[in-house]
């Protein structure tokens, strides 16, 4: 496919190239520039304590924060009433992590939905933030790549007094990497199976004595395990950060671009019992489809501190997406020799645009001071979010038999592609849709010190408006959280928390004549635990329980057409009950042996409804993704003196259900890799389903079936370091 770069996108283009040539130029420029004999020394020095602590301590040093900002009031992980996975770019490079599906095994209560999305504490998630804001770059169908990614913060529970609107199961917060002040640079290559070739390179350090910059560029094109699909993936990006009095102000710009060929993928059918009735590899698509996504990202932050008891954050992030799709989407499956076993799969060929333009503002100012005697601290916030869309979109249905003009059927047992030709469909014109909305909330939250005891406690406003055609809602809610940290001692934490959450329910649900409009959907948690960070950080765990409940569910009223205007009713008092259990560790088993740790226990049930179901994402009392019993580890061992590392880890995930009530089997995943690194040269080798399981990483409905876990791949990554 050939890309289209529209103006905005040359804009991008010319930023990004600025910070790598000042960056490169960037050198003293006379004596007092060049660093002394004493500090060679002492750089040194500071080198082999690096090493030492490498060696010595990982878990400590490399894979606890030693901030958490998604929160929105930054604090030690241990001094926070909030449940917050973290994951760091050191964990990320040890683990060799390509894109988010990487690492949701170090993210407990949280397992694979359907491409970006995930179940997280049972309910199905696709809330996705960028440094805080909302805009992800990767619209919908696409997997968020790790490339220009510093962490990964995952929320747990309710965020509505934080972040607004989202599903009660959490949401995700990438930190993207920024302009240092010190020197880096760094290229790399990647080769593996499936034709799977990539290179990147990153720079950063200073341009002058006020002025850092940050360059990078990424890659990566591979044949994937399914029929006639590939992905061909590429990120440029560029940033300036400006130091100002009393504080820095970041600017970012970056290009995303990804051809998918062969795509959009759905699942391969099963029987009810998950077995499935074609091969993994197998595409409902030709190989003449594709998914092409182009995403450009304009981003400004700033970060000051005016007095030492006061403390700014502003951000304005903006977002321009586009994606094209031509596809094949299974429609029925057909049982041609009447054995009870499907063997074909009608198909309906759809032709689709989308575009999106969105903006977030964000601002957050914390004040320290003292009440009654005590330390405290308080958050002031507000954000605003403006969102409008595009879609057009047209399909032709085909049948069990091959037609003129219509997409032909494909066997389960022996496909054949290019028989069914999409330049020769006849379609009809396309239908247009246009939507959008905006979201503004304001929230204050305070934390009161007494002695060893956090107390917080925070509420927050929410305006929004969702547009969809002639169709027009808006409405307002409150949101708020309170919670509690006692610390038993500076490595032991007790904490609690309740908070709340709220959704708006769709637009198209909202007609007066069923009942409309209605409040939205709200979830409430309760959850207590206790974190450590014992041995001086060697130790770190955290084990929690909790309860959410959503309500205002909204269900089919049992009275049907009340006023007799032609439409049914709708009545929202549906609910859903979370309860569960989840355990996190990170440990030096030994100076040169980590390990990690992820395990989570889950019940998702309804627990009032009218009686006839209705429920998103639910199956009878179950829900669609949602298992009882997950766990990840991960274990890695080094040998300091030979510069190797040896890894190896795995997922476990235990029996689900698909939204069509099939059976969704258990399964258990390793992965396993080798490091070696002399000097400023690094090789990774990787290999992923080291015992080439078949399993399903999750259900959809039966015509679209179970999504495939990729087969045993390996690749070899090299990075040279400056």
């Amino acid at each position: 496919m050939s890309r289209r770069l529209n103006p905005l996108s040359l804009a991008v283009a010319a930023i990004l190239v600025a910070p790598s040539l000042l960056a490169q130029s960037a050198e003293p420029t006379n004596a007092a520039a060049a660093p002394t004999a004493d500090a060679t020394d002492a750089a040194t020095d500071d080198a082999v304590e690096l090493d030492a602590v490498v060696v010595t301590a990982r878990a400590a040093r490399l894979y606890r924060p030693e901030e958490v900002t998604v929160g929105k009031l930054p604090g030690e992980p241990l001094d926070t009433p909030l449940s917050v996975s973290v994951i760091t770019s050191e964990l990320i490079r040890d683990q060799g992590a390509r894109d988010a599906q990487d690492l949701y095994r170090n993210l407990s209560g949280v397992s694979f939905f359907s491409y970006a999305g995930v179940t997280a504490r049972g309910f199905r998630q696709e809330e996705i933030f960028y440094d805080g804001l909302r805009g992800d770059p990767y619209a919908g169908f696409s997997v968020p790549q790790l490339f220009n990614i510093e962490r990964v913060e995952f929320l747990k529970g309710p965020a509505g007094m934080l972040y607004g609107s989202g599903a009660p199961g959490g949401l995700f917060n990438y930190v993207t990497k920024t302009p240092e002040r010190d020197f880096a640079a760094n290229v790399g290559a990647v080769i593996g199976q499936g034709n799977r070739y990539g290179a990147q390179a990153e720079v950063t350090g200073p341009i002058n004595g006020v002025l850092a910059g940050r360059a990078g560029v990424f890659t990566e094109q591979r044949d994937l395990p399914r029929f006639g699909a590939d992905s061909d993936t590429q990120i440029f990006e560029g940033s300036l950060a400006l130091d100002v009095p009393g504080g820095r102000i970041i600017g970012q710009a970056t290009k995303y671009q990804q051809d998918l060929g062969g795509n959009r993928l759905r699942g391969v059918p099963t029987d009810n019992a998950g077995n499935f009735l074609a091969d993994r590899r197998w595409n409902h698509n030709e190989p003449t489809d594709f998914l092409v996504l182009e995403s450009s990202v304009l981003q400004l932050r700033g970060e000051f501190q005016p007095t030492d008891a006061l403390s700014l954050d502003l951000g304005w992030r903006y977002n321009d997406a586009s994606e094209a799709q031509q596809y094949h989407e299974p429609r029925s499956l057909v049982d041609t020799n009447a054995d009870g076993r499907p063997d074909l799969v009608t198909r309906e060929f759809r032709d689709q645009y989308r575009t999106q333009e969105t903006h977030s503002f964000g601002a957050n100012a914390v004040w320290t001071n003292t009440l009654f005697g005590r330390d405290n601290r308080v958050l002031f916030g507000a954000d605003h979010f403006t969102g409008d869309s595009l879609f057009d979109g047209r399909l032709v249905r085909g049948a069990a038999t091959a037609r003129p003009g219509l997409p032909g059927p494909l066997s389960l047992l022996n496909p054949v592609y290019g028989l069914s030709n999409s330049a020769n469909y006849v379609l009809p014109a396309f239908t247009r849709t246009l939507s959008g909305g905006f979201r503004t909330g304001v929230y204050a939250l305070n934390e009161l010190t007494v002695d060893r005891v956090l107390l917080t406690a925070g509420v927050r406003h929410d305006r929004f408006e969702d547009e969809s055609g002639a169709q027009r809602f808006a409405d307002e809610d409150f949101s708020y959280r309170m919670g509690a940290v006692w610390k038993v001692r500076d490595d032991v934490s007790l904490f609690a928390q309740a908070a709340t959450s709220f959704e708006p329910q769709g637009i198209s649900q909202q007609d007066v004549r069923a009942g409309g409009p209605f409040d939205p959907t709200t979830g409430e948690i309760i959850e207590a635990g206790i974190k450590t960070a014992l041995g001086d950080g060697r130790v770190q765990g955290s084990a929690s329980v909790y309860r959410i409940v959503r309500e205002n569910v909204l269900q089919a009223d049992p009275r049907g057409d009340v006023a007799g205007d032609g439409v049914n009713d709708f009545v929202a008092f549906g609910e859903v009950t979370s309860e569960g259990a989840e355990f996190d560790l990170a440990v030096d088993l030994t100076p040169d042996w980590v390990a990690t740790v992820a395990y989570a226990y889950n019940d998702t049930r309804i627990t009032r409804d009218n009686g006839r179901g209705g429920f998103t994402n639910s199956v009878g009392t179950r829900f669609a993704n949602a298992p009882r019993h997950a766990l990840g580890f991960w274990t890695r061992y080094q040998l300091p003196e030979l510069g190797l590392a040896f890894a190896f880890g795995g997922d476990y995930v235990g029996e689900r259900v698909s939204l069509s009530n099939q059976i969704v089997q258990a399964y258990t995943v390793y992965d396993a890799s080798v490091t070696w690194t002399r000097g400023p040269l690094e090789w990774l080798l990787r290999v992923d389903n080291v015992f080439d399981e078949t399993y399903a990483a999750s259900g959809f409905i039966d015509r679209t079936g179970h999504f495939p876990g990729e087969p045993r791949s390996a690749f070899v990554e090299v990075r040279y370091n400056f």
